[in-house]
């Protein structure tokens, strides 16, 4: 079964050479994990960016049963920033199996595990109005999981500042935080 691969573009055209290139690349993807329900592709051009060099990004999102993988990778050339994601993705995925296969230690194997929730953590513009506007609102069911998978997870999805978690040692929603000096942070909230 061939690997059917959405393509999403935002501040540019996506043309046959493009879309060729990209079904090329990501389809390859099918060998390395057989059991992937959705892939998706996001290009876009961002002429704000600071640096030239980040102009063209590309970011590739796997979805399987038990499992959500995505890559980002920017460069001042869209074919650049294809490689790069995929090249990230094929290592995210070889990292995934090994410890989908090498377990927990409780009886349980991580594949049994993950989590199905993605966190999506888009950058918001602040508007400076009277009234706040939520711009968006996202749900996502929490998988009870220990400290140590919620970093494994945190990495896996390619979350850089926060993950949210069902913290099973507590009973507790959690919410770890990678800090400055390369460590990581756990805030543990308390109903007041």
């Amino acid at each position: 079964m061939a690997l059917e691969i959405e393509i999403f573009a935002k501040n540019m055209e996506v043309t046959d050479r493009v879309s060729e290139y990209v079904n090329k690349k990501v389809s390859k993807l099918d060998k390395f994990l057989g059991n992937i329900d959705e892939t998706r592709v996001d290009l876009a051009y961002l002429k704000s960016a600071r640096n030239a060099a980040d102009r063209q990004v590309a970011q590739i999102t796997i979805r399987g049963k038990g499992f959500i993988l995505r890559s980002e990778e920017r460069a001042d050339d869209l074919f650049a920033a294809i490689d790069a994601a995929v090249d990230k993705i094929e290592r995210q995925i070889k990292r995934f199996k090994g410890k989908r296969n090498r377990g927990r230690g409780d009886g349980f194997n991580t594949k049994e595990m993950m989590t199905q929730a993605e966190i999506a953590m888009e950058a918001a513009e602040e508007e400076f109005e009277d009234e706040p506007v939520i711009a968006r609102r996202k749900q996502f069911t929490l998988i009870p999981m220990d400290e140590k998978e919620a970093i494994e997870q945190m990495k896996l999805l390619g979350h850089e500042d926060f993950f949210v978690f069902y913290n099973v040692n507590t009973s507790a929603i959690n919410v770890l935080y990678h800090r400055r000096d390369g460590t990581y942070g756990l805030i543990e909230p308390q109903v007041g």
